[in-house]
């Protein structure tokens, strides 16, 4: 489904990726481990749309995507879940909601999928009229989620999702993100817990300083010297 070749980005004169290429299939999900600055971020904001890639392509399903603005590139099926949640704290948690399904294809259907992220987080339908800036760290990051599975992804790209959140939350937003995937949707996880992301994803790749320097199924990225020695610190 996600096919990234051959992908550069640079910050002015400062390079941040190096010809990156990995794949995500659908109803699979692949993480990308590496340590602090290695690139993660820019590389999901990348496909996002977010940053311009100065090289390479990036394609949803054949369609290459690489130029194209955030919003256009979401027409084609990708949603982003931020480092941070950044939720709209003074509007109510179903208003956020429904700003996720403003593509014409989500809202024609937003009734049903409102339902559908209930069903994935109860606590959002318990807070439905609140405003998302009186929920806790969980809650919003679940309400991130759930805005961005209002849009209807084929791809959800997500940063840091357990990023200040207690374990037991954290577990509760994993348990939600297999479900996402059973339903046929692919995930593409940056994590900051690598043992999580590895337990959660089927394949990974390992970003140093912007490059791809290992892939493969997360058994085996675990059992690579560079993750245990540059990431797990082992």
């Amino acid at each position: 489904m996600l096919e990234v070749r051959g992908v550069d980005a640079r910050y002015g004169d400062a390079q941040a990726l190096w010809d990156v290429a990995l794949d995500v299939a659908a109803a699979e999900t692949v993480c990308i481990v590496g340590p602090n600055g290695a690139g993660k971020t820019t590389l999901v904001q990348t496909i996002a749309g977010l940053h311009p890639a100065a090289a390479g392509t990036i394609t949803i399903e054949g369609v290459d995507i690489a130029r194209l603005p955030g919003h256009h590139v979401c027409d084609h099926g990708v949603a982003t879940v931020p480092e941070g949640r950044r939720v709209f704290g003074h509007m109510t948690v179903r208003d956020n909601l429904l700003l996720g399904a403003y593509r014409r294809a989500a809202r024609a259907v937003h009734r049903e999928t409102e339902a559908r992220v209930y069903e994935l987080f109860p606590r959002l339908r318990e807070r439905a009229t609140q405003h998302a800036g009186s929920l806790s760290g969980g809650e919003q990051q679940m309400l991130a989620i759930g805005r961005a599975l209002m849009a209807l992804p084929r791809l959800l790209l997500l940063d840091e999702p357990s990023l200040g959140l207690a374990p037991v939350v954290v577990d509760e937003v994993f348990d939600a993100l297999k479900a996402v995937t059973a339903s046929g949707v692919g995930v593409l996880l940056v994590e900051q817990d690598v043992e999580r992301a590895l337990t959660a994803s089927s394949r990974g790749y390992l970003l140093i300083e912007g490059r791809i320097v290992a892939a493969g199924t997360t058994a085996e990225l675990r059992d690579t010297a560079e993750v245990r020695q540059r990431v797990l610190g082992m």
